[in-house]
């Protein structure tokens, strides 16, 4: 007889949302330091999240990093208010949806917060991004461009992963909405990879069957250089295939979380290799940090310590990586002194419990 598919769980759906959220805010409060200013004034890391940092952060108040997952999540909850209302108008667009909530959040028009109010951090290809779209008010031709690599929509891809249910439209979405300010294809593979990877940690596969389900999604991106419109797209498409399964084997084999974080970029084996920039935002140095993150077997808590530990982009590094680690480990295990400070904490857990009462509903 057939398996019947495995279905994803609660407690690891909303451990990857918190995760994100978490690793951000924990992150938050070392942003823009090195390695070296981090260990001389927190030896053995941060265990709490205390907030402070370069703007100033409410202890566990929403970055960029978790707003803009916020603006992906809140497009998957509308739409599936659209197909539970009975309306007879077209589905709306998923990506369509989730770009002008990022209009929302970059204009002052964001839920929770003071209306005129705009965001303290942007991201250069987000706005990039975001500008483009509200002139053409097209999202598949609104990104940043060719040689923008940045980690901006990585940080934001989970919410695909977790509420589109279907492989095909899931892989097709990572790449889309990712497009919408981070169009590189180093950025739009990348995001589809770790989506890929999500998806296999929230139905419980084991870490090595996720990596690979990652490695998997990246032959197929390979694979689809082929329909490119130009020689040229075929090749950039191709070689940066290559550069993000290489980025998925680094974080596998090449570094340990660790020795990252106790003897910094430059002392670690393979440290200069695989964080040439010191993991300060580029896309495939934060996908091979969240992938050493996913292979070491400690608790997410002591994880995620180290994976800020390791400076700069600590925010969004330690986001990406959260969500990885709470969609393996799951929502009990973010420790609750962290979980009662996050901003959007109940939001989160309102929205995941909506989406999939309904998407249970529409199980045959």
């Amino acid at each position: 007889m057939p398996q019947e598919p495995q279905l994803p769980s609660r407690d690891r759906i909303l451990g990857a949302l918190l995760g994100v959220h978490a690793g951000d805010s924990l992150g938050a409060t070392f942003e823009f330091m090195a390695w070296e200013e981090i260990r001389d004034k927190y030896p053995q890391g941060l265990k709490d999240i205390v907030g402070g940092g370069h703007f100033g952060w409410l202890p566990g108040h929403a970055t960029d990093d978790t707003d803009l997952t916020r603006a992906v999540l809140l497009a998957y909850r509308d739409l599936e208010k659209h197909k539970a209302s009975g309306s007879t108008k077209p589905l709306p667009d998923i990506v369509r949806l989730a770009a002008h909530y990022m209009v929302d959040w970059y204009d002052g028009r964001w839920p929770n917060r003071l209306r005129g109010q705009r965001p303290r951090d942007v991201g250069g290809a987000t706005a990039t991004g975001i500008s483009k779209f509200k002139q053409t008010t097209d999202p598949r031709t609104s990104g940043a461009g060719e040689g923008r690599a940045g980690n901006g929509s990585l940080m934001r891809c989970i919410p695909t992963a977790l509420f589109q249910p279907d492989p095909e439209k899931a892989f097709a979405e990572s790449i889309d909405i990712s497009a919408v300010t981070h169009d590189d294809f180093h950025c739009t593979i990348a995001c589809a990879a770790y989506n890929a990877m999500v998806r296999a940690l929230v139905v419980g596969k084991p870490v090595d069957e996720a990596w690979q389900a990652g490695k998997d999604a990246v032959a197929r991106a390979a694979a689809a250089a082929e329909a490119e419109p130009t020689a040229v797209r075929k090749v950039k498409m191709g070689r940066a295939a290559q550069k993000v399964d290489a980025a998925l084997d680094a974080g596998k084999s090449l570094v340990q979380l660790p020795d990252l974080a106790e003897k910094g970029p430059r002392g670690a084996v393979n440290g200069t290799k695989v964080f040439p920039f010191r993991a300060s935002g580029h896309v495939l140095e934060s996908l091979s940090l969240a992938v050493a993150a996913l292979f070491d077997p400690r608790p997410l808590e002591h994880v995620l310590v180290d994976v800020v530990r390791f400076g700069k982009d600590t925010d969004t590094n330690g986001a990406i990586a959260g969500g990885l680690l709470g969609a393996r480990d799951g929502v009990e295990a973010i420790p609750a002194r962290w979980r009662e400070k996050l901003q959007f904490g109940e939001e989160f857990t309102e929205v995941v419990d909506y989406l999939l009462s309904v998407q249970y509903q529409q199980q045959p």
